[in-house]
């Protein structure tokens, strides 16, 4: 994400509130906390029995759906089936789908802060893990509870704020954000003020709602009693007949799911251990001692856990909406969790913007048409790391009409990918012999899976080798010289 913002005191920036605050939302799966920033430092907002934790919970009583409170009828963990179409979600005899369920979370969390203050204009985090489906849904959310989005920052990048990362301190940092419902990694190199995101990895259903069930299984608890023993257990060798030891050993194979993913990152991006300057802790899951100890261990130095992990993000997301509005001088750049590409002749996938490139992100290429007289183009945009559409994922299709009668190969069709600072992708055809064009936002109505996002990394990996033979002798066989959108 790219975030150029002025001192204070320099023209103001478009995004100026007129009147109200400007918060920073951190829209979590387990809990949901809001941030600003008053005299120059963020605080979190206390509401409810003073606390700054809002369950992200849906309960129905008596026809009125209530945020926050657990009635017996209850949806929870709801994020993540976001970007997921119309997943449907009963509660009580109603159906609700994962956009309605967390707009209503953030009309609540607005109407908490409109107790003090009119609410302005909000950045609202994501997962870094979260595709465009995601976060368009996220995006959809929030208009539906009437909240304007200056931004949506990812988790990882905000929690870097919260840490004043941007202070002085220069190397590469990881962000370890385990939280209850997803696990995101992020690497971070940060020089002269600009933070760069080299790579991001995680899995969109781990995290502490796992172990919580798993508990609960064993001691024939509730999820909600569960968690609260886990969270006892954080500070105490033994809690109401569970040792702490039983707790470590059911954690221990979730804990080992993000050491893989983090050296898979670490790796990727061609960094060791040794190599990072400081890890950063996010998320509730963070607090066990036993995540501690692994994540000091694969790193070979303490981390870095003096903020309260459960309100780093939100922290990170207010510094983000004041500096949008007020000016500072930090600069962001995240970067594209999954490669972009086009369909084209064959079956193939050629990639335009390759995965962990910086964002905003824009990159062209020239097609040309295939057959004499050709008169049209489809584009077929993807998303995915395999060498074949069959392996990836389609996120839109569009025609370009009225190409001139010319040649095969005459005709010069460019095609711009471009990606916005929140991860939206835009896509757009030009004939550069008549001035022909044909664009596409790319919002896709339904999402991945549970597991196909990590699923699509990992495979890409285990076939890459016999991938790339296969499209050697696919492109053999087709002895073209260049590719054309089919």
């Amino acid at each position: 994400m790219l975030l150029q913002l002025t001192e204070p005191g320099q023209t103001s920036n478009p995004h100026t509130p007129s009147q109200g605050v400007v918060v920073g939302i951190d829209l979590g799966t387990t809990h949901s906390v809001v941030a600003v920033v008053q005299e120059g430092k963020p605080h979190v907002l206390s509401f409810e029995q003073d606390s700054s934790l809002i369950p992200s919970i849906l309960t129905i009583d008596n026809d009125e759906f209530k945020v926050g409170v657990d009635l017996g009828h209850t949806l929870s963990s709801t994020k993540r089936f976001m970007g997921q179409g119309s997943h449907p979600l009963q509660i009580g005899d109603q159906t609700l789908t994962p956009v309605e369920v967390a707009s209503k979370i953030l009309v609540h969390l607005r109407h908490l802060i409109e107790q003090t203050s009119p609410l302005e204009a909000a950045v609202i985090t994501v997962p870094a893990y979260f595709d465009e489906a995601a976060r368009v849904a996220t995006k959809q959310a929030a208009a539906l509870a009437g909240i304007k989005v200056l931004r949506l920052i990812n988790e990882p990048t905000a929690a870097a704020l919260a840490y004043g990362l941007e202070r002085g301190v220069e190397g590469i940092y990881a962000i370890y954000d385990f939280g209850g419902g997803t696990f995101d990694l992020s690497l971070l190199k940060l020089e002269k003020g600009v933070f760069q995101v080299l790579a991001t990895g995680g899995d969109l259903t781990l995290g502490g709602d796992d172990l919580d069930q798993a508990l609960a299984s064993q001691k024939s608890l509730t999820p909600k009693e569960a968690r609260f023993v886990k969270e006892k257990l954080t500070e105490n060798e033994e809690y109401k007949g569970v040792h702490r030891r039983e707790l470590e050993d059911l954690a221990l194979p979730f804990i080992k799911k993000t050491l893989h993913i983090t050296q898979d990152v670490l790796k990727e991006a061609g960094i060791s251990p040794e190599n990072i300057q400081g890890v950063v802790l996010v998320g509730g899951m963070t607090r066990m001692p036993l995540v501690r100890h692994q994540v000091e261990a694969l790193f070979k130095k303490p981390p870095v856990c003096d903020l309260n992990p459960d309100e780093a993000v939100a922290l990170g997301a207010a510094l983000s909406a004041h500096g949008l509005t007020h000016g500072s001088d930090t600069l962001l750049l995240d970067v594209t969790p999954l490669s972009l590409g086009l369909e084209t002749m064959g079956g193939l996938v050629e990639k335009i913007i390759p995965r962990n490139t910086p964002l905003p992100a824009l990159a062209s290429q020239d097609f040309t048409t295939h057959v004499d007289g050709q008169g049209g183009m489809v584009i077929h945009v993807l998303q995915g790391e395999r060498e074949f559409v069959s392996d990836c994922r389609s996120l839109a299709r569009f025609e370009l009409h009225g190409l001139p009668p010319l040649p095969a190969g005459a005709a010069r069709i460019r095609i711009d990918f471009a990606v916005d600072v929140e991860g939206l992708l835009t896509v757009t055809a030009f004939e550069q012999t008549t001035g022909l064009f044909q664009h596409v936002e790319v919002q896709p109505s339904s999402g991945l899976d549970e597991d196909t996002l990590a699923r699509m990394i990992l495979e890409s990996q285990r076939h890459g080798k016999d991938d790339i033979q296969r499209r050697l002798d696919a492109e053999r066989d087709l002895k073209k010289k260049s590719y054309t959108p089919w």
